[in-house]
């Protein structure tokens, strides 16, 4: 069997960079989800934190300025 000629040998590394090429693309797609996912994850718990402050606030405006004004006396 005679070894590959040079252009033989171009033409393979050629058709393994197009394969390896190939499965980059796939990886980099299925990491573009998971940065999507991600992002939506990220955006849905902002959206929490928001309404968590806003209920907090409200609760905290609802409390007394000065504690010892409504504390019951104990004596």
């Amino acid at each position: 069997m005679p070894a590959p000629s040079r252009i033989e040998q171009i033409a393979e590394r050629v058709e393994r960079l197009l394969v390896r090429h190939e499965e980059v693309q796939r990886t980099n797609a299925l990491l573009q989800d998971q940065v999507n996912a991600l992002t939506r994850e990220r955006d849905a718990l902002k959206s929490r934190l928001t309404t968590a402050r806003t209920r907090l606030d409200a609760l905290l405006e609802q409390l007394p300025a000065d504690p010892s004004q409504d504390a019951p006396s104990h004596r």
